[in-house]
């Protein structure tokens, strides 16, 4: 068979049925490969050969002429016989007519064959994207039934690709059905891409030959070449012993968006989850579409949920827990129509599930109902989401006396924060919202589920999970419940000063009248250096803020104390851009940020604990170069009309000494004023040494200057005792480190 020019040479699985369905693609007309796939430059369409014109009632395309608007009469009630609804609706099965509509129709036809898998009947499936603009799906499951159903004239073949609701999945599990428990449950999915499809084909391995039927414009019949004569037996190919079902499509591009196209990236990450849903299922995706370059995707997992947890988990983070296995079972009764009567029946319904949970902070949960994804989730993941957080609550966070302090409880995202999870429930007859099966509808599902997972969970919490994962994840999550309530308590702060307006500002905080590049808030002292500081200010751009005591140490505390500190939050509201993560120093209503300390050890102290507030949460402000340390004297001294100022002991004695000279007692003659504050400034001096811009002295605090005084923190006023005992020992010339007790 020679090689089609615009394809690999790959393997093939529509050539192992016959020579002739391989040929027949191979050599499709140039014209029909160049034309848009499906469209009017397909063989079907390419009029080499006359087509039979279909029944009125099942084509749907006599000519009507348009009814009058205002008219509604016993005439205006049309029937839609066949697939004709289908074509009229297609919304409806499918789910659109773009992309993920085209889609559906390949699902339809691989769920099918995983389904043929999960019952043990089947090993390997394959999918084809064809350079004609088919599509075709192999299955080596047990084949479709050739013969004709109980008082039909017609194969059970050309039943299931011709009409709706039709299939050997109804009952699932009673009534002799001939699966157990399916994704394929109304009977629509075969039917509906045979109505939206210009072709198709169906070849069947069973009963000892292969079988063909074709399918033109939803009319059965056989092909030859590109004639087409309708008929409704079977076609008999060559002897085999194989038994298989193969599914070829050209969709009707007619009742598609002109952007729709066949996704094959989509359908490897589809069969990919199929697998590992099925142990053990082989899935070859192949594109042998013009320009096409992709090897074959073949696939096939034997760890089952863990493995699809394992899979995604890799690219998540670093892992806090192991793997954690979730399996149990349950029963409910509900009734269905048997016999033409509602009849009360037992449903069985089992629950796998696979968690780990990850450092990260995005979660990621996979649902399944039998083989099918429920990206919309559903009642199993409604009970599943309930247990997790019910189980981390009752029975990982009981003993978390911080959080039993503060009566917080994990929600769902804290619960499920890093968490990557596979769910999946087998049920016979599930009810999903809708056709395409994106959400489970069964109630009784949600409790089965529950159960079966918060058992799981407590046992793993309790005693079988190693003790190194439980107490990781349980400070994982009680972190986070923290940081929820830290920032609904922000949040709530800053609504209430919204809510307030000017008023949301700090009582204490004198404010100047200009606001922006060219003002500066003064942070001071307590209330006796702000007296002379708000007389010596210039209130036209210079505001005041006293600080009361010594601020909450930020290296230390977390963020919910920082934020209940009621210094750092007069500080925070008073800057206005906001804290952490949140700030934005172009919103800052001040241009410059003054600390103003007493030049003592106190005094350094203050400093350092504010520099360190500014560097863990302000910190953008350090980095352009917006913060300042203000230089206050320690000393002051006044010879003649003119006055000294020293800033220490050292800068007295040296001051000291020069005045000295020449005067009548020395250095005795020169009496210093220590400051023990600035409260003990007057105005004029405290204005001169430290508002002044023209005679003050300020230093620009950098980035790394505040990362020093954080780390300067940490030793003195952290847990580590050595290390605090080391540093006071090398920076204490007038203490024996032996003697002290520290």
């Amino acid at each position: 068979m020679p090689a089609r020019p615009d394809a690999p040479q790959l393997f093939d699985p529509v050539s192992a049925v016959s020579a002739d369905t391989a040929d027949e693609q191979d050599a499709a007309p140039p014209e029909a490969r160049e034309a848009k796939p499906g469209g009017n430059g397909s063989p079907a369409a390419a009029g080499n050969s006359p087509r039979p014109e279909p029944p009125a009632s099942s084509t749907g395309r006599e000519a009507h002429s348009a009814p009058d608007a205002g008219h509604y009469e016993a005439d205006s009630i049309q029937t839609l016989e066949g697939l004709e609804a289908v074509r009229k609706r297609p919304g409806m099965y499918i789910g659109g007519t773009g992309t993920d509509g085209l889609m559906h129709l390949v699902w339809e036809l691989i769920d099918n064959g995983v389904d043929e898998a999960a019952a043990g009947h089947a090993r390997r499936i394959d999918v084809t994207f064809g350079g004609d603009g088919s599509v075709t799906v192999r299955d080596d499951g047990r084949g479709i039934p050739v013969g004709k159903p109980p008082g039909r004239d017609v194969s059970a073949v050309e039943v299931v690709f011709s009409e709706l609701h039709a299939g050997g999945k109804f009952g699932s599990g009673t009534n002799g059905s001939a699966y157990g428990a399916s994704g394929g449950l109304h009977g629509v999915g075969a039917s509906v891409v045979n109505a939206l499809s210009e072709r198709m084909r169906v070849e069947v391995g069973r009963d000892g030959h292969a079988w063909r039927l074709d399918f033109s414009e939803r009319l059965a019949g056989w092909r030859d070449g590109d004639g087409f004569t309708p008929r409704h037996d079977l076609q008999r190919l060559k002897p085999t012993r194989r038994t298989f079902t193969q599914v070829r499509f050209w969709p009707d591009w007619e009742l598609f968006d002109t952007e729709a196209s066949f996704d094959y990236a989509a359908t490897c990450e589809r069969v990919r989850l199929m697998c590992h849903l099925v142990p053990g299922l082989r899935v070859t995706v192949s594109d042998r579409r013009r320009g096409a370059t992709t090897e074959p995707f073949d696939f096939r997992s034997e760890k089952g949920l863990g493995g699809l947890v394992a899979e995604l988990a890799g690219n998540a983070g670093g892992a806090v827990t192991r793997i954690i296995d979730v399996g149990g079972t349950g029963s409910f009764e509900e009734k269905v129509p048997v016999d033409g009567s509602l009849t009360t029946v037992e449903r069985e319904c089992s629950v796998s599930a696979a968690l780990q949970w990850t450092d990260g902070y995005r979660s990621r949960v996979a649902s399944f109902v039998n083989t099918i994804p429920t990206p919309a989730g559903g009642t199993h993941l409604a009970g599943f989401e309930r247990a997790l957080t019910r189980a981390v609550n009752d029975v990982l966070l009981d003993g978390s006396k911080k959080l039993a302090r503060s009566g917080e409880r994990a929600g769902r995202e804290e619960a499920q924060e890093g968490l990557v999870a596979a769910l999946q429930v087998v049920v016979p007859e599930p009810q999903f919202r809708g056709q395409t099966k994106q959400e489970l509808g069964t109630p009784a599902v949600q409790s089965i589920v529950y159960d079966a997972v918060k058992s799981a969970l407590t046992e793993w919490f309790t005693s079988e999970g190693p003790r190194s994962n439980v107490t990781a994840l349980r400070a994982k999550i009680s972190d986070a419940v923290e940081a929820k309530a830290a920032s609904r308590q922000l949040q709530a702060d800053r609504r209430k000063a919204s809510s307030l307006g000017s008023t949301g500002l700090p009582d204490k905080l004198a404010d100047c009248r200009v606001h922006g590049p060219d003002s500066e808030l003064v942070i001071v002292e307590g209330e006796s250096a702000a007296g002379p500081a708000k007389a010596g200010r210039n209130a036209h751009n210079v505001a005041i803020l006293p600080l009361r005591g010594k601020l909450v140490n930020a290296a230390k505390a977390s963020l919910r104390q920082v934020l209940e500190n009621a210094e750092a939050q007069a500080l925070f509201r008073s800057v206005g851009a906001g804290v952490g993560a949140d700030f934005d120093s172009g919103a800052a209503r001040y241009g410059r940020i003054v600390i103003l300390c007493d030049a003592d050890v106190d005094g350094s102290h203050i400093r350092c604990l504010l520099l360190t507030l500014i560097h863990a949460y302000m910190r953008p402000l350090l980095a352009e170069g917006r913060v300042f340390a203000a230089q206050p004297p320690l000393y002051t001294t006044r010879v003649g009309k003119e006055t000294h100022r020293a800033f220490s002991d050292a800068e007295r004695d040296a001051i000291g000494a020069r005045l000295a000279k020449g005067r009548k007692g020395g250095a005795d003659s020169i009496r210093w004023q220590r400051f023990k504050g600035l409260g003990e400034m007057n105005t004029d001096e405290l204005a001169h040494c430290a508002l002044d811009p023209a005679t003050r002295t300020l230093r620009r605090i950098t980035v790394a200057d505040a990362a020093e005084a954080r780390k300067l923190l940490e030793v003195l006023m952290g847990s580590d005792v050595a290390q605090r005992r080391d540093y006071i020992g090398r920076h204490s010339s007038l203490v024996d480190p032996a003697t002290l007790d520290i």
